[in-house]
């Protein structure tokens, strides 16, 4: 087979292991969010952050629930990196939105977080501050899921075959399941521009 050919096999078979009671209990809490008139913060790093952006501007405008990400706003990012540090840096911009009960933080990481192995140490922070505060965690994550699934109310473990193609798979299937989560009738409020276009 060729490697196409094999990755997508791959993608199958990630797709038919995604725990859907999983995802719908994330839809729950996002409902639940948005009726307590809780905000969603949207944390992840590298291609994580990107979807964070792009996942913030759908939560927003399908689902109606306040969301945000810190890496939207790369002055004041690196500004604490620069003066507090790369490990501190998320937990203290959710200090600043004053994090609190009726909340959410929500996580996209390959690995999940890993104080002991020193990866993603500043998403391991921005949960224990969430633990702290009472807000939901949730997350979509992959290999066994590090530190977000072992503290998050709900979270979506990609499993892949493959440990050379966990990145790629993990990122592709992030973006899978919040696109299912703004289109769940629990969350959906507003209608998409194509859907809402007649044929």
């Amino acid at each position: 087979m060729s490697y196409s050919a094999t990755y997508i096999e791959e993608a199958i078979g990630v797709l038919r292991s995604l725990d859907d009671e999983a995802i719908e209990r994330i839809a729950e809490l996002l409902n639940k969010t948005r009726a307590n008139n809780g905000r969603l913060f949207i944390l992840g790093v590298g291609g994580g952050a990107g979807h964070a952006s792009h996942a913030v501007c759908d939560f927003r405008k399908i689902a109606q629930i306040e969301s945000y990400s810190p890496s939207d706003n790369v002055s004041e990012l690196t500004a604490r990196i620069n003066d507090d540090g790369w490990d501190s840096v998320y937990a203290n911009w959710l200090k600043g939105s004053k994090l609190g009960p009726s909340d959410m933080v929500f996580v996209f990481s390959v690995g999940g977080g890993d104080a002991e192995r020193n990866i993603s140490t500043n998403l391991v922070r921005a949960l224990q501050l969430a633990k702290e505060t009472g807000a939901k965690i949730c997350g979509v994550v992959g290999r066994d899921g590090g530190f977000t699934a072992k503290v998050a109310d709900a979270c979506v473990v990609v499993k892949v075959p493959n440990s050379a193609n966990v990145t790629p798979h993990t990122e592709a299937f992030q973006a899978l399941v919040w696109h299912l989560l703004v289109s769940h009738p629990l969350v959906k409020v507003s209608e998409m521009k194509w859907e809402s276009v007649k044929r």
